[in-house]
């Protein structure tokens, strides 16, 4: 992927959301499997699932004997209830879910508290530490490699946090992913973090603000919640899912506006010659799926390998599209 004066620079951010990020998987094996050799790929970031699948399909473009589809694949495989245990907690948040939806007062407990959500978090981190190796990255690189960006949010601060592959530790990716209500506020460098959704949702402006980052000419934004619905939610399951859409959505559009208003400024000449207009293109969540957004904690393995499927079909359109 190396850059000639013809070819274009190319970001690819991924937005979270849970397990419907099964669907970012089948997109980034697609569109690695065919990348087009007018395109020269400068950076990938993510957030939460997004975070997991922008790192392994990171790592496999850099390792030597690994695919970004290979780990992809297989990491989502893992993932998915199979074990007869898995299936037991699947479908225990399942039903938990369901009960909660139909008013049935069911206790509450913080992560903190609870050793369901203290073993799928550990479970999590093997499951990465099996896919890619951490201690080898500084040996992998050479600093010609694409930026890796992962984002997450101080929770005593405030602050984002924008974690960089050239020396990213599976506990950053883990912060990325730390749902509040799922999981413990994960401890890097005395700080503590919770899922980037609240923050970066995924880093885009970053693209343009790092310094030793090519400026990219065209951003692939894979896009996960809706940004439209056409008719105004009046059950509450329906309005507790585009609220869900919506407030993941809210730091999408303020990076999103950010580089449309550098756009502008170049385009009334308000900056030097030397900013690049940076186009932004998105590959959605298929709109077909009008899925509740409690199934972004559906495990089903069934489930997982239809989003991947859907993934790969949006990948394949975007690039006839080009």
């Amino acid at each position: 992927m190396s850059k000639d004066d013809s070819s274009s620079n190319v970001a690819i951010a991924c937005q979270g959301g849970g397990s419907h990020t099964a669907f970012t998987a089948g997109v980034l094996q697609r569109l690695f499997d065919e990348f087009p050799s007018d395109r020269n790929l400068v950076g990938i970031s993510g957030t939460s699932g997004g975070a997991a699948c922008a790192t392994l399909a990171w790592y496999g473009l850099n390792h030597p004997n690994r695919t970004p589809r290979e780990l992809l694949s297989g990491f989502w495989e893992d993932l998915g209830a199979s074990s007869p245990l898995d299936r037991t907690v699947n479908t225990l948040v399942r039903w938990n879910v369901t009960l909660r939806r139909m008013g049935v007062p069911l206790p509450e407990t913080s992560p903190a508290h609870s050793p369901v959500a203290r073993w799928g978090q550990d479970e999590l981190r093997r499951l990465l530490e099996r896919y890619v190796d951490f201690e080898e990255l500084p040996d992998l690189l050479d600093g010609t490699e694409p930026a890796l960006l992962v984002s997450a949010i101080d929770v005593l601060t405030g602050e984002f946090e924008l974690f960089r592959g050239n020396d990213l530790s599976v506990d950053e990716v883990l912060a990325s992913a730390a749902e509040p209500h799922l999981f413990e506020a994960v401890p890097v460098d005395g700080h503590y973090y919770w899922d980037g959704l609240f923050s970066k949702n995924p880093p885009m402006k970053d693209f343009l603000t790092q310094s030793d980052i090519p400026d990219p000419d065209e951003l692939w934004l894979v896009e996960i919640n809706p940004q439209r619905r056409s008719e105004v939610p009046t059950t509450r399951e329906e309005i507790d899912g585009r609220r869900n859409e919506l407030s993941g959505n809210l730091s999408l559009n303020a990076e999103v506006g950010f580089l449309e208003a550098v756009n502008g400024w170049i385009e009334e000449g308000y900056l030097p010659d030397d900013f690049t207009h940076t186009d932004i293109k998105r590959i959605r969540f298929p709109r077909r799926r009008r899925l509740s957004w409690r199934t972004k904690l559906d495990r089903d393995p069934e489930f997982l390998d239809e989003l991947m499927d859907d993934g790969e079909r949006a990948a394949r359109a975007f690039l006839e599209e080009l």
